[in-house]
């Protein structure tokens, strides 16, 4: 029940979130890092900690020299090791078990398995650090200045106009103010990609520099003949490995004492990282495209017509021409956060009466433009409402 719990928690970085409760501040490849990468570590270190499923994660055997208990306890505070030369052979034949053999030879050592929780919640804080960053550089603004235009389409046409003509005010009187908004934001978005590479080369470091090729040797060893194929999977995370303990005997001469112990825990420990390889393999694919389409979004008036038509579905050339020469890459970024939150057909409208008030003017008779937080207040009955699902 206890790790039904934790999983649970776990569970509400993944869980669906409407428009009307909160606004997206970020895109997809940005909400894969802090929700889904980050419950995927967090739930690998409580799996792994939950020795009910795979009972003591060390089992040694000896000649009894040793009481079984301090055996166990001596090698798994310490550590084992394996003999990579060992490695391939016929087991039953040439070796008892991959591995293992005669030690008057190169080893292995392991000592990575008592770390393997903390490290993936490490990494699991890693990934939602720049999520952290930016939402407390973006203050809640896009929450603020949309509340009441997420999501569905209003009903009541002057409700809906009178709350658009606002926010258009508002983007009218802040041209060219966003510049730092948008530096923040492409900041953590760097920040996600160097995150993924600095976790990728991390786990590769803590494995002992199995990591970078390990998914390709996986790969490498499923295309093999299963006569002549050796589980990479067993060179990284044995399942049995050798550990010598040293007393005093009797006399007062010095016993050596081997043991061949079983680490349950590996069964668990290859699973889950072949896994994480992947996945950072492809989010390290997905940050870096992200980064090239910001980068586009920047230098390329050209990005921004397309995501205007593309994307928005805003087609009238010459508004959209209006919005690329006038604004600013910090309003464009804004204008694109806006439609992220709102219905087609509201943000096109907004769109329109924006560009009309950059050709015209806007109307005397408007009221100037709230603050970020004065925008809220205007709509009384959502803000009531909002408050009471955050409690």
């Amino acid at each position: 029940m206890t790790v039904f719990g934790m999983v649970s928690a776990v569970a509400g970085f993944i869980k669906v979130r409407y428009l009307i409760d909160k606004a997206m501040i970020d895109n997809m490849v940005f909400r894969a890092h802090y929700r889904i990468t980050s419950a995927i570590l967090f739930l690998s270190c409580i799996i792994i900690t939950a020795n009910n499923l795979i009972g003591d994660p060390i089992q040694c055997i000896n000649d009894r020299g040793v009481p079984g208990h301090v055996i166990n306890t001596y090698c798994w505070i310490t550590y084992t090791f394996t003999l990579p030369h060992e490695q391939g052979k016929r087991i039953g034949t040439d070796v008892s078990h991959p591995g293992l053999g005669n030690d008057n030879q190169d080893k292995t050592y392991h000592s990575y398995y008592q770390w393997v929780p903390f490290v993936l919640f490490f990494q699991g804080c890693l990934f939602y650090i720049p999520h952290w960053i930016w939402k407390n550089w973006e203050q809640g603004k896009v929450r603020m200045i949309t509340e009441g235009l997420r999501g569905l389409l209003i009903s009541s046409k002057e409700e809906r106009e009178h709350r658009q003509s606002r926010l258009v005010q508002y983007l009218i009187e802040t041209m060219h103010l966003h510049n730092t908004y948008a530096f923040g934001y492409f900041l953590c978005e760097a920040l996600n990609f160097i995150n993924v590479l600095v976790n990728i080369f991390m786990t590769d470091k803590f494995l002992g520099g199995s990591f970078l090729s390990y998914g390709t040797d996986v790969i490498s060893f499923s295309n093999r003949n299963q006569e002549n194929r050796t589980d990479p999977m067993i060179s990284v995370f044995p399942r049995v490995t050798k550990c010598t303990f040293h007393k005093f005997g009797p006399s007062g001469s010095i016993q050596k004492h081997d043991a061949l112990c079983i680490l349950a825990l590996n069964i668990l420990n290859e699973k889950i990282y072949i896994f994480i390889w992947f996945w950072f393999i492809m989010l390290a694919v997905l940050s870096g495209l992200a980064m090239v389409y910001s980068a586009a979004v920047i230098l390329l008036p050209s990005t921004r017509e397309t995501i205007l038509k593309r994307r928005f579905r805003f087609g009238a050339p010459n508004a959209v021409d209006t919005i690329i020469r006038k604004t600013q890459v910090g309003d464009f970024l804004l204008l694109h956060l806006l439609g992220q939150n709102m219905n087609l057909l509201v943000f096109g409208e907004i769109l329109e009466e924006f560009v009309r008030r950059l050709n015209f003017g806007s109307n005397s008779n408007l009221p100037s433009a709230p603050s970020t937080l004065e925008m809220s207040p205007i709509y009384p009955e959502i803000e009531k409402y909002g408050k009471e699902t955050e409690t």
